[in-house]
């Protein structure tokens, strides 16, 4: 098993020639998203709930982007598997499902997305140590026998959107384990600048994020899958990842 993914993605899947706004335009994006950390970054580790949720909808809103939903909203209880293209793929899905974000660790160190993520009860993953695998496993499943929703990203690390990863099907145990249902969530944007692949920095994703002069993200969910008795994760993975929409993936060993 390739414990420690790495995508072929790198600065030249994004060919550019998107329209932008003006420079003056894209400081005050960026400043109104300033604004909004340092302003909702304490209500949200305060109050959880409706304010966690209040906190990436206006993340979106200041930097110009549109969500838009598709599909059945999830029960509570369900795991949320989805492709991984952009550090957006995480404040798009908590702006819409509570859900707690099975993560990389070093996302905690990030910043308003790393407190936020931490607060809402994240799941961070340590690829470093394999032999942590069967807890997270754990973790994951008593989440869901909890009715918590856990949402994660079997591919382990961003592509551009056009190209996909293999899903690793580890984390499937969890919810074989726990008798949940899986809803596969395909994640796609209208433009390329939104990929958070290569060499990217954060800050560097956010300025060119704040450039565009229009950006959707669109979350389209599956209907939800739920395993059988006997089935296997490969096989859980599998039936999740052809039933995505978008085409190009395989599963991993």
């Amino acid at each position: 098993m390739n414990w420690h993914p790495a995508s072929g993605c790198d600065d030249d899947c994004r060919p550019g020639g998107h329209a932008q706004v003006p420079p003056v335009t894209a400081t005050l994006r960026v400043v109104a998203l300033i604004g909004v950390l340092l302003t909702g970054l304490l209500p949200a580790a305060l109050l959880r709930g409706a304010a966690l949720q209040a906190l990436p909808r206006a993340i979106l809103a200041v930097l110009g982007i549109r969500l838009v939903w598709r599909g059945a909203v999830p029960r509570p209880g369900s795991l949320l598997v989805a492709n991984h293209v952009s550090w957006l793929d995480i404040v798009a899905l908590y702006s819409v499902v509570p859900v707690r974000l099975v993560a990389k660790h070093d996302v905690r160190e990030w910043p308003a997305i790393g407190a936020t993520a931490d607060r809402s009860g994240a799941i961070f993953i340590d690829r470093t140590r394999p032999k942590t695998l069967p807890r997270t496993v754990g973790e994951v499943a008593a989440a869901l026998r909890g009715g918590r929703s856990v949402a994660l990203f079997p591919e382990g690390t961003t592509y551009c959107g056009t190209e996909h990863g293999p899903f690793r099907p580890a984390l499937f145990q969890a919810a074989i384990d726990a008798g949940a249902p899986v809803v596969p969530i395909s994640i796609s944007y209208d433009s390329t600048e939104a990929a958070f692949v290569g060499e990217d920095t954060l800050w560097e994703s956010v300025l060119r994020v704040a450039r565009v002069r229009r950006l959707t993200v669109t979350l389209a969910a599956a209907p939800a899958l739920r395993p059988e008795p006997g089935a296997g994760r490969q096989a859980l993975a599998r039936a999740a990842q052809s039933s995505m929409g978008v085409g190009g993936y395989r599963l991993a060993a």
